[in-house]
């Protein structure tokens, strides 16, 4: 409870500092005014929360809990038309995000950015949680290959690293690319070996509505801790560690989907993954959201998983919205063995999403 009265009021003074300063700017004269103005003008603060309640139900064994997800706030600055900062936090969790962009071309076409950052492999992990249809967020396959938290081996990521990229669009923003160096050992930490990781992404939008998107990654790893999925890899190993991805976006006014198809070599082993994920409106506000999942965590084990998702979501106002589905797993194989039972899922939650940005007079 603390913790959330902290995190309401240092939103609130935050908020509250830039209004006054843009009306302290309103009753000084010359300069003053000017320079006031131009720093409110200048910075954009955002901010959302997610949370909600989960039922369990596996192995003959039930769980029911609260949580708080995610309490992130980000402040965007915009230091001249082509120099940038951001940074991000989250209060439930670590500093996530902090890099500096600067735009060389006179238009969109090469921007440069430094520090800490998503990585761009798969189509789901650039993209934020508040914009995704399921309440756990990416595909099985997106959160192992990218280091969002389920390969034991490098631990969790966040989907993010240090590093540098270079990124742009061209052809009226038909055709966008990034390339990416990054440290490969994951948020907030220096690298692990000497090795960096290369990151490719391309985005062609043919027609209006669809984006076809292709990624990959080239790099080592240093593994932090051995892993069920890989026991040939001890931990202290570095490993190869590649990825590559092809998939679609399509949104039209009848319904929204997307799709990938993921494949990873760790070392020796082979990881590959598809799913299918989108959502068809109701109503006013109201969608159906479905999705289907499959991955394969070592395809010389035989280690499958499939995952169904159904639910409805309402938006309620803007970006803010409530969710209610009902996640199935199917019971781990290892070889064909089952390593535990199938995994039934309720969750609810709900996102509030607010942006703060002065418009300019």
């Amino acid at each position: 409870m603390k913790k959330k009265i902290f995190i309401k009021s240092t939103l609130a003074t935050l908020l509250a500092v830039f209004s006054s300063t843009a009306a302290m700017g309103q009753s000084e004269s010359g300069n003053d005014i000017d320079w006031l103005k131009d720093v409110t003008e200048r910075v954009q603060l955002h901010g959302y929360a997610q949370g909600g309640f989960n039922y369990t139900h596996q192995g003959g064994e039930d769980k029911a809990t609260f949580e708080l997800k995610r309490i992130l706030f980000w402040a965007n600055a915009q230091i001249t038309d082509r120099w940038s900062f951001l940074f991000m936090h989250d209060f439930s969790s670590v500093v996530q995000e902090y890099y500096t962009d600067y735009r060389i071309s006179n238009n969109k076409a090469l921007t440069v950015r430094l520090g800490q950052f998503k990585n761009a492999v798969s189509l789901e992990n650039p993209l934020s949680p508040t914009a995704m249809e399921a309440i756990d967020v990416y595909s099985e396959s997106v959160t192992f290959l990218t280091g969002c938290g389920s390969d034991p081996l490098m631990g969790v990521q966040y989907g993010r690293d240090l590093g540098l990229a270079v990124f742009g669009e061209t052809n009226d923003g038909k055709l966008r690319y990034e390339a990416q160096v990054m440290n490969g050992q994951g948020i907030n930490k220096k690298d692990g070996n000497k090795e960096k990781d290369f990151i490719g992404r391309l985005e062609y939008r043919p027609v209006k509505g669809l984006n076809l998107v292709a990624t990959g990654q080239i790099g080592r790893g240093h593994a932090i801790k051995e892993s069920l999925y890989n026991p040939d890899i001890k931990e202290g190993d570095d490993y190869k560690r590649n990825r590559w991805t092809v998939g679609f976006d399509y949104k039209s006014p009848v319904f929204n989907v997307h799709g990938e198809y993921l494949e990873g070599k760790d070392g020796c082993a082979t990881s590959r993954g598809a799913y299918l994920t989108g959502n068809v409106p109701l109503g006013k506000g109201v969608d159906f959201v479905g999705s289907y999942d499959f991955f394969n965590f070592n395809t010389d084990l035989g280690m499958d998983q499939h995952k169904a998702i159904a639910g409805l979501q309402y938006w309620f106002y803007k970006k803010c919205r409530f969710q209610v589905q009902y996640v199935y797993k199917s019971a781990y194989t290892q070889g064909g063995q089952f390593i535990h039972g199938a995994n039934h899922a309720i969750m609810a939650q709900m996102q509030i999403r607010l942006d703060y940005a002065k418009k300019k007079q």
